[in-house]
């Protein structure tokens, strides 16, 4: 009896891939990196700011750091491994 075929119909079946959790970490990490780079041209630290009395500046930090977290779960956690 040939065992391959059935083999392969059985892996042939299984969904793709994804990245997944590991993608995404490091995609957020780039993120949080460049947001404390944003806060240290601003001279903040990262981090250390309460909303309320955030400068325009840190606002954008911040505005651009939501971006890049978006970017991230849309791309991510949802491309496949080449």
């Amino acid at each position: 009896m040939n065992v391959k075929l059935p083999l392969i119909l059985a892996l042939g079946s299984l969904p793709a891939a994804m990245a997944g959790p590991i993608a995404y970490a490091i995609c957020q990490t780039g993120c949080n990196v460049l947001a404390g780079s944003c806060y240290a041209a601003a001279g903040f630290t990262f981090g250390t700011v309460a909303a309320p009395a955030a400068p325009p500046m840190i606002v954008a930090c911040n505005a651009g750091l939501g971006t890049c977290m978006a970017a991230c779960a849309a791309t991510a956690l949802l491309a496949p491994i080449p």
